[in-house]
């Protein structure tokens, strides 16, 4: 459990230095700035803290125990906001409002109360990135699973999201002291601050900041929630893990087929389709579907949206639909008035069903957002994807299921590129032989086991296979002294394994760590600050597979 709380206060802590920290960073800084008070930036952090715990586990239940909206809490928090700006901006108001918060000081005259309560509203307007430890909070706040483990983990991200926000609020008091003789300015100045940054988020300004400035704590979050440790430590905590998801991982970048693909369930409301009327998976036989997992306050499903719609509104007349599954992270997500205008807003025009009580996502055993399922005309799930990029791949995909019917003309490919990894990187490489691409070493035995030797040189791009392996057509599986080497150029590099054991990574020939596979899954194998050109070599214990390279 210990390590559990350690990854998610280091998750915390990469939050609160992304790019979802925009909304509240300019309001610390200023709530810092406004009172001489040493401990003021410590109740400001707190209240915010404190708030974000609770709420994040309890919102959407005690709202609907008081049978209040959503959105009641959010708006409170916006109100508040606008209320200490103007306590700032006109002093007697500000005195007013102070008066009843100094009983929560044993310090008269201290506005402690008044920094928790800032810090409070805040806690209620952050909306951090989603990465796999808030994902798994989330899911088992809305199940209403919420157990002492689950507490713990969400005070642990909550402490570490508060650590770089408590340093961003003690830097505004100091530089506030630095002006002391125009403390009033800085009092006018802050109000100001807070009322714009407020503004910002009604009309979701800083969500279009968040969208410039891409993803670049992608990496430390990899390294922190994405690897083997942390994966098996949460899927514990989930508990479950059955579903499409599970099933697809193994083979996620082939076009398999998974079965029959789970219906929509316990959808509360309909967007975009005739009179808002309910679709069913049956119904759509005979079309090609993608089911995509988004909720409108995630930044990595909105760079996911204009791929999707693009799709969307390129293919729908060659018998394509796409059903984007709206399942909220926070309470005020689960409001249809707020998901009507928001895909309004991002221009989604195709089915959004909401799925309020997590239903479908718990029928598909979904785990992250975004996540997209492709469903062929017959209704079974080919294809399962996780996380932004890929794009050009699951086109691809699109095109090839909606072409298994005869005749079917379909237009040109969309040309918006893709904006996920912004370098040449080394292409998808498959390990079985039946899509088996730039492979240098002795020839493949198909389906037996053989010995197999590295070739003195790799051009780029190049793979190839030392000691025992059996090669089968869409895995290798490891016999003894099994080794795989690759000659690659990406800043991120991740391998699709099987089974349990050990398989220690060298590159350049330097050993760098080992990955502990602990099921069919896709891994981190590599991640870099930037691109690089080197030599990767894979050392396997007896009896892993290995599926397939994919590269960022």
């Amino acid at each position: 459990m210990l390590l559990l709380l350690g990854i998610g206060f280091l998750a915390g802590v990469v939050t609160a230095i992304s790019p979802c920290v925009l909304p509240v960073l300019p309001i610390l800084l200023a709530g810092g700035a406004t009172d001489d008070e040493p401990r003021r930036p410590y109740a400001i952090v707190a209240g915010l803290a404190a708030s974000f715990t609770v709420f994040t586990l309890a919102a959407a239940w005690l709202l609907d125990q008081l049978g209040l909206p959503q959105t009641f809490l959010r708006n409170l928090a916006l109100v508040l906001l606008f209320v200490l700006a103007a306590s700032l901006l006109i002093p007697q108001l500000g005195l007013l409002l102070e008066r009843p918060f100094t009983r929560l000081s044993r310090r008269s005259g201290r506005n402690l109360g008044g920094g928790f309560l800032l810090g409070a509203s805040l806690g209620l307007v952050f909306v951090p990135c989603a990465g796999p430890v808030l994902t798994v909070i989330t899911v088992k706040a809305a199940s209403m699973h919420v157990g002492l483990d689950t507490i713990a983990l969400t005070i642990a991200y909550a402490a570490g999201a508060a650590v770089p926000m408590l340093a961003i609020a003690v830097g505004g008091q100091r530089a506030a002291r630095s002006i002391r003789p125009r403390a009033q300015q800085v009092r006018v100045a802050a109000g100001v601050l807070i009322a714009a940054s407020a503004l910002a988020i009604i009309f979701h300004l800083d969500t279009k900041a968040q969208l410039a400035l891409g993803d670049y704590t992608n990496y430390l979050q990899g390294k922190i929630e994405r690897n083997a440790t942390a994966s098996k430590k949460l899927a514990a905590l989930r508990g479950g893990g059955g579903g499409v998801a599970r099933a697809a991982s193994p083979h996620g970048r082939e076009l398999a087929d998974y079965g029959v693909a789970p219906d929509f369930r316990h959808i509360s409301h309909w967007l975009n389709t005739p009179g808002d009327r309910p679709l069913t998976v049956p119904g759509l036989r005979g079309k090609v579907v993608l089911i995509d997992f988004w909720t409108y306050s995630c930044i990595n499903c909105l760079r996911t949206l204009p791929h999707v719609t693009a799709w969307y509104d390129r293919y729908r007349a060659s018998g394509f639909v796409v059903v984007g599954v709206h399942t909220p992270e926070f309470a005020f997500e689960h409001d249809l008035s707020n998901v009507r205008a928001a895909t309004k807003r991002y221009g989604v025009h195709y089915p959004v069903p909401l799925d309020n009580d997590y239903g479908t996502w718990n029928a598909y055993g979904n785990q992250y957002w975004p996540a997209e399922y492709l469903i062929d005309r017959r209704g079974h799930v080919r294809h399962a994807h996780f996380g932004e990029g890929e794009y050009a791949h699951t086109e691809s995909l699109i095109r090839r299921l909606l072409a298994e019917r005869p005749g079917t003309r379909l237009p040109a490919a969309v040309p918006k590129p893709d904006q996920t990894p912004h370098e040449l990187v080394t292409p998808e490489s498959y390990l079985g032989y039946q899509r088996l691409d730039r492979y240098a070493g002795l020839p493949v035995q198909e389906d037996k086991a053989a010995r197999y030797a590295f070739p003195k040189l790799l051009a780029q791009n190049e793979l190839a296979y030392a000691g025992g392996w059996t090669v089968g057509p869409q895995r290798i599986v490891a016999g003894s002294n099994a080794r795989l080497r690759l000659h690659f150029r990406a800043q991120h590099v991740y391998l699709v394994l099987g089974g349990h054991g050990r398989v220690e990574k060298l590159v350049d020939g330097r050993p760098v760590g080992t990955i502990a596979v602990d099921g069919d899954r896709l891994y981190t194998v590599l991640s870099f600050p930037k691109a690089v050109d080197a030599v990767l070599e894979l050392r396997f214990s007896p009896g892993l597979s290995a599926y397939a390279f994919t590269f960022g």
